[in-house]
């Protein structure tokens, strides 16, 4: 073998091992598909065989690239993970911390919780941006985001979870001439008679579960509507009355808009909201960040209430 393995060149590997698609590693590394490209071919020059099998419509692991795969996977990741430890704990509140956050009011809350972090710690740098609908958690594990404000629950052993720091009720929007929309409440009953909007991309199934029941408490099986990679995609179909959507209050007064009604579901599972990051990676920053968020919630929208 040549000069030792370079560790773009095995991320990049152990990224397109999980993708097999050339396009998706680009965006997950934030590079160019030529340069995804050259970096497997350079790997490939210094083990002196061929790790991916590639063919117009299909990308695939050669027996060796899946051997390589298994054997450097856990090494790679103890690595980063000790890296960002160290790192974590030598900056204190020195580098970046990057916030993602799930919906308007989240955001809302994120942004003020910023304000007063950057103002009591100007050393630290702060980024933040809404993070995905369809795929909560890749780019948290990805490190695009140290921390994210977004709804409960979350069950993967591998991030660490905050306490419920606010709750809202559910209501349903549907098209504003859907005989649903003239009632004053609904009940999770009444969503047999809606198609009702499901998101598509890598949701856990206790959270597709939560967004988008397949029935009713009492049995009733629920139509599936649309599936939608967005919330404003999925505001358009409510709207032309393809289906309905289960949301939380507040986007009642976030996302108002013609042709849309938001009748409350009375015995709907509250939405819950709190902090997820990387575990065994929580840093002065994040608490930081969180003593902050907590202090924002009193200023949020009414919908809300603090949780007990």
């Amino acid at each position: 073998m040549e000069d030792p393995v370079e560790r773009d060149e095995l991320e990049c590997f152990l990224i397109l091992a999980e993708e097999l698609h050339f396009g998706r590693t680009a965006a997950r590394m934030r590079l160019s598909r030529a340069r995804v490209s050259q970096l497997v071919q350079r790997l490939e020059r210094r083990l002196g065989a061929p790790l991916f099998e590639r063919t117009s419509r299909s990308v695939v692991l050669t027996d060796l690239g899946a051997r390589f795969r298994d054997d450097v996977e856990p090494h790679h990741r103890a690595i980063e993970q000790a890296l960002a430890r160290a790192a974590a704990a030598a900056s204190g509140f020195g580098g970046t911390l990057r916030v993602g956050f799930s919906a308007s009011l989240t955001g809302e809350i994120a942004l003020n919780a910023v304000d007063a972090l950057r103002a009591a710690h100007p050393e630290l740098a702060v980024e933040i941006c809404e993070m995905s609908y369809t795929d909560p958690f890749s780019q948290l594990r990805d490190r695009y985001y140290d921390v994210l404000l977004m709804e409960l629950p979350v069950r993967e052993d591998d991030l660490g979870k905050g306490p419920t720091l606010l709750t809202e009720g559910r209501m349903l929007a549907v098209a504003a001439d859907h005989p649903l929309a003239a009632r004053p409440w609904l009940t999770m009953d009444d969503l047999a008679a809606v198609d009702l909007i499901a998101t598509d991309g890598d949701l856990p199934d206790y959270r597709r579960a939560l967004q988008s029941p397949p029935r009713t408490p009492s049995g009733l099986p629920i139509p599936q509507g649309p599936i939608v990679i967005s919330l404003p995609e999925a505001l358009v179909f409510v709207a032309a009355s393809k289906g309905a959507l289960l949301v939380g209050a507040h986007t009642a007064v976030y996302q108002s808009r013609p042709g849309i009604a938001y009748v409350p579901v009375v015995d709907a599972e509250p939405v819950r909201y709190g902090l997820v990051w990387r575990a065994e990676e929580r840093t002065a920053a994040i608490d930081a960040f969180a003593a902050r968020v907590t202090a924002a919630i009193p200023a949020a929208d009414r919908l809300l209430t603090p949780a007990a």
